[in-house]
């Protein structure tokens, strides 16, 4: 979850590496540091408490120069966020940056201590600096070779990057449990645990696998297995500009993430949606008979992603016959499982780089599914490249660790592959043109939805002082309860819960007084009237209601202070949870905003979550 970033250069690499981890600051931003080596083997080390421009202010006070540097923004997992745990870390020469957990640190850290190491911080990544001292000077030899010795000793995840101050023309990286990728350029090379950090300096990129340990210099990149045998990877050049990471005309990328979501999904449907069927070759030109195998759909997934495949469980029953189960990666990987006869596996994940849907979906190779598909918006993510089929959502670059598009770009892609599998499972072809028609009318209705955004900031208003609220939805609507929910307390950090409506009267409403916001999703569906019926339960307690519903949509009539409506635009019922999604991110935006909040930045949370 920590952002890395690595140069090799014949220039002064100090502000590249600043600039890259603002573009990685994502990924961790309680602490951040930068390590760079001048031209007689000094190590200059800058590290500071806070965001990444705190370090950018020091450095240029400093004046850094150096042709080689490291430089890392933390999200802390062993160790309080402070200047001393900040990365890098040094042992005499060796400077390491490190994202992952090393799980024996414990034992090694006590291995160094009896060898005469001093630790300075409380990170697991310090033994790793420590014990690659030791290595060379125990065995000799080149950097490379003291990776390679020190690997065996190490358990955990580590994406890490690491130099030797006295032999500057190259730095290594290693890549076990955690992404990393090499932006190479013209006599300079990078590496970066996220391309985004590399855009504006490289022009093809190297994505190393698991168990990928790389040696790069100015003019050389080579690419060893943990055995030091020469592995081969292929560079690949991604059409993805710089510019697509700036905020443009809004305040927050959240914000801009939230309108993009018409055009993600014109992008997610371009050349898989005619007016006829949906078109899913681009898995494979026998996709029509593999697809037509499945029995029973298994989704694995985590946080957002979780509660995209949960919309879908009611679609895949409902629509295409096939049963499903949706299950949080973290539990599926810790339980004793009973696979499904023909059961597929799907894995959904934004980054593709998960930590527990990634060791899920190894899992499941040892087990008798028939194959796994991922749904990710990656394309050479390890999710998407461990997978036997994958679908791309699509969506666009998503900074905002709230994830918004992401979410509707992955219900868009679900719904389509309900579609194709409904077809041949003898969903009658009227029904999958309708369907298909409203899925081509999403965008428009998406654009029609965020034109109420000024009445949604005016009731945002309402949750200044508010501490906790309730969402509320029946049927494929109480997932997006959920996600509403997990918005709200993301960003504004409101305690927020969810629960099916029909649950209210099994303890949630002991929770209910006036002070108490409830949210409710009340499409114009065949669940309305029981609906009306829970909403009566909250508001004769008291509960402040907010009801977002179809402007179509009748309430008793009552002067009550305590029930907002908040009318929307039709919208075709088999879309209306990704529909409905979208007032509940504007909602929590301008909650967190009124709140004065971290919004594209929440404490305590990383976009890309890569350790368990």
């Amino acid at each position: 979850m920590c952002g890395i970033i690595g140069a090799v250069s014949q220039r002064n690499i100090t502000k590249i590496l600043l600039n890259g981890l603002l573009h990685l600051e994502y990924r961790g931003y309680d602490s951040a540091g930068l390590a760079v080596v001048d031209e007689h083997s000094h190590i200059n080390r800058i590290r500071c408490l806070g965001k990444v421009q705190k370090l950018v202010d020091a450095a240029n006070r400093e004046n850094l120069i150096g042709v080689v540097g490291l430089a890392h923004t933390r999200w802390a997992t062993h160790g309080i966020p402070s200047e001393i745990n900040a990365h890098p870390h040094i042992s005499e020469y060796i400077i390491v940056v490190h994202n992952g957990v090393i799980e024996n640190h414990d034992q090694i850290r006590k291995k160094l201590i009896s060898y005469g190491y001093s630790f300075s911080s409380e990170t697991d990544t310090e033994v790793i600096a420590h014990l690659l001292n030791m290595k060379q000077k125990q065995y000799g030899g080149s950097l490379l070779q003291a990776v390679l010795k020190s690997i065996p000793e190490i358990s955990g995840s580590f994406g890490m990057v690491v130099m030797d101050s006295r032999k500057s023309s190259t730095i290594i990286a290693v890549r076990i449990g955690n992404p990393l990728v090499i932006g190479c350029g013209m006599g300079e090379n990078f590496v970066a645990s996220d391309q985004l950090a590399l855009l504006s300096i490289a022009n093809s990129f190297i994505h190393l696998e698991e168990g990928d340990i790389a040696e790069i210099s100015c003019n050389k990149i080579a690419i060893f297995n943990v055995m030091g045998d020469i592995v081969n990877r292929n560079k690949v050049k991604l059409n993805i500009h710089h510019d697509h990471i700036s905020k443009g005309i809004y305040k927050h990328y959240m914000q801009k993430e939230i309108y993009e979501q018409p055009i993600a999904i014109k992008n997610t449907l371009l050349g898989r949606c005619t007016n006829k069927e949906i078109d899913l070759s681009e898995l494979g030109i026998n996709i029509g008979m593999f697809l037509k195998k499945v029995k029973h759909i298994q989704i694995i997934a985590c946080g957002t992603s979780y509660n995209s495949g949960m919309v879908s469980r009611y679609w895949f029953e409902s629509l295409a016959n096939i049963p499903c189960d949706v299950e949080i990666a973290s539990e599926f990987r810790y339980r004793k499982l009973q696979v499904r006869k023909d059961s597929l596996l799907i894995a959904l994940s934004q980054s593709g780089e998960t930590a527990d849907t990634l060791a899920a979906l190894r899992l499941s190779k040892k087990l008798n599914y028939i194959g796994s598909l991922a749904i990710c918006n990656v394309l050479y993510s390890s999710i998407v490249r461990e997978s036997d089929l994958y679908l791309i959502t699509k969506s666009g670059i998503e900074i905002g660790v709230a994830s918004t598009k992401t979410f509707s770009t992955q219900l868009t892609v679900l719904l389509m592959l309900v579609i194709k599998l409904g077809s041949l499972n003898g969903m009658h072809i009227e029904v999958q043109r309708k369907i298909i028609k409203a899925i081509q009318m999403l965008p428009y209705r998406i654009e029609q939805v965020l034109t109420k955004d000024k009445i949604i900031e005016k009731i945002a208003s309402d949750f200044f002082d508010k501490n906790h609220a309730l969402f509320l939805g029946r049927g494929d609507h109480y997932p997006i309860a959920m996600e509403g929910a997990l918005k709200l307390k993301e960003i504004s950090y409101i305690h927020a819960e969810a629960y099916a409506a029909g649950e209210l009267k099994h303890g949630p409403l002991a929770l209910v007084d006036n002070n108490m916001p409830v949210i409710v999703i009340a499409p114009n569906n065949q669940l309305l009237k029981k609906l009306k019926c829970n909403i009566e339960e909250v508001r004769t307690r008291g509960g402040l209601l907010y009801i977002f519903t179809d402007q179509n949509v009748e309430f008793r009539k009552n002067d009550d202070y305590n029930m907002k409506i908040i009318q929307l635009p039709y919208v075709e019922d088999v879309i209306a949870p990704i529909f409905y999604t979208i007032p509940l991110q504007l909602l929590s935006y301008y909650v967190a905003l009124i709140k004065s909040r971290d919004i594209d930045q929440p404490r305590n949370l990383a976009k890309s979550v890569t350790v368990e």
